[in-house]
Parts: C-alpha cells; structure tokens; sequence
C-alpha cells in the first residue's frame, strides 16, 4: 500500500515547528474540543485490573443503543447489522474488502480523500477518478460523466458528503 501523502507532509510541518513557525494542521481530524469532566474523572478513578479486548463488532451495549438511535430516525437495523470500527479508514477498508474484488473499479469524484488509493491499492482495485472543479464550486459532476467511465468491472461509486477535502456538501437534487 502506498504511503499516505497527508503522512509525508508531516515531517515538514515538524520542521517547522521546530523553527518556530506557526504551523495550521488542516490534515486531521484532530478535536479540538475538551474532554467532558466526567469522562477524564471516570477513566481516573476506573478500578479495572485488565483492559480486555471488546466484541470484534463492538459493545454490544453500544451497538444496541445505535440501535435504539437509528429506529428514532426512522431506519430499521438490529445490533448484528452494525459493526464499531477504530474511525473511518477501518471502516472504509471494511467496505473496500467486502464489496469489492481484485480489478474491481470505482468511481469517486475528486479531489478525494487522498487515502481512498491507498485502500484501492490494498484490495488490488482500480480508482476511476471523475473530476469535479473549483469552476463548480466542487458540485458533484454529472451523471453523464460516470455513465462514460462506467465498464463491465465498475463495482461501486463513492460519495463523499461533505467532500473530503472540499467541504462541499453534495445538494439533494445532485444526489437524486
């Protein structure tokens, strides 16, 4: 798999930090917003001998309250149907694995999350990139531009939305 290039640019923004410049980390998810008290003071005062593992879909307790949260907002799954991931490359590379097979293609608007290559890379599956640009504001393209790189090995078609990297968020009618 080939190297994330949002890692490769991180030893230049070391640099220069170290050289005293203020450096914006856009590249990560990083929050920024505190740890609520209770959460700190739980973790502090857990008497726990053994960090065990959890289920390898996740909590059960969890997973069940996913499910109580989905039926509010009107979609039906049982806690079998959901499945924890560590963030959303794991659970990306879930999808790459299980949906996909070797000389697959798929479709994805770019820009794109830089790390879809490298997850196509790894499932030995090959990217078709369908551009979207800045004339356009990152609107997604259209649908005659996937129907023209669609082929008899055309598996899927990621949408990102918000976009990853744009931000743009893709408008009901351009999804219809």
């Amino acid at each position: 798999m080939p190297a994330s290039p949002i890692r490769k640019l991180v030893p230049y923004a070391e640099d220069a930090k170290k050289r005293g410049t203020k450096v914006y980390h856009l590249n990560i998810g990083q929050p920024d917003i505190e740890t609520p008290p209770a959460i700190l003071d739980a973790v502090r005062h857990a008497d726990i001998k053994v960090l065990e593992y959890s289920h390898s879909a996740g909590n059960e307790s969890y997973r069940k309250k996913l499910v109580e949260y989905y039926k509010r907002n009107g979609i039906n799954v049982t806690k079998d149907e959901i499945i924890i991931t560590a963030g959303g490359s794991e659970a990306i590379m879930f999808g790459f694995f299980t949906c996909l097979n070797p000389g697959d293609e798929v479709i994805i608007p770019e820009p794109f999350y830089a790390n879809y290559n490298g997850f196509a890379c790894a499932a030995g599956v090959k990217v078709v990139p369908i551009t979207s640009s800045i004339e356009t504001g990152f609107a997604l393209p259209p649908i005659a531009d996937f129907e023209k790189v669609i082929t008899q090995k055309t598996r899927a078609i990621i949408i990102c939305s918000p976009n990853n990297p744009t931000g743009y968020l893709y408008s009901r009618e351009e999804m219809e």
